[in-house]
């Protein structure tokens, strides 16, 4: 198994393989809210390849905390049926959040099931001050600081990112985002 970027021939297969996955009643859950019209975050689109067949897929959206505080958005990800349990996912996972640390992004929040990602670093406790618009159970509303101290004390909506037709950029610099001085850890 191969883990490479996603292409736009890959778009067809993907949005199979999430209809099977999540069923296609999943683009009125909230965080499609958050996704509509927005490009995904440059550079952590990935794909699971086994042979020439659709393995799993990940993405991730630009999305502010709080108001102002950019991070990521991680999801959805999928991965065939016949290929769960050998790891395919948690490859996705480390892959793309190790790139996106890399790329200067500073946290990532996701709604799942806290058992599968919690040994990742995704917390519930990163979350508590955050609210979605829109239904959502919030013990699934999970976060994990790339840069420590990132979620730290935040309260206030998760929000669609400003400007739907640019995505956020993949380097950041303390210039552009004063809150953004510290070097980007690795995960």
């Amino acid at each position: 198994m191969i883990i490479v970027d996603e292409q736009p021939g890959h778009a067809g297969a993907i949005e199979t393989l999430l209809d099977t996955a999540f069923g296609p009643e999943r683009n009125g859950k909230t965080v499609y809210r958050l996704r509509q019209s927005v490009a995904p975050a440059a550079g952590l689109s990935l794909i699971a390849l086994e042979g020439s067949t659709l393995a799993g897929t990940i993405r991730y959206w630009p999305i502010l905390l709080a108001g102002s505080v950019p991070a990521l958005l991680l999801g959805p990800i999928a991965v065939a049926s016949d290929l769960r349990c050998r790891g395919v996912g948690a490859r996705l996972i480390g892959r793309s959040l190790n790139r996106a640390a890399a790329l200067g992004h500073r946290a990532v929040i996701l709604v799942g099931d806290a058992p599968y990602y919690e040994p990742f670093g995704f917390s519930r406790q990163t979350t508590l001050g955050l609210t979605l618009p829109g239904p959502v159970d919030y013990n699934r509303l999970l976060g994990l600081d790339l840069v420590p101290g990132t979620l730290d004390g935040l309260n206030g909506p998760i929000s669609r990112w400003p400007d739907p037709s640019a995505a956020l950029p993949p380097m950041v610099d303390c210039e552009t985002w004063p809150h953004y001085g510290a070097a980007p850890a690795t995960v």
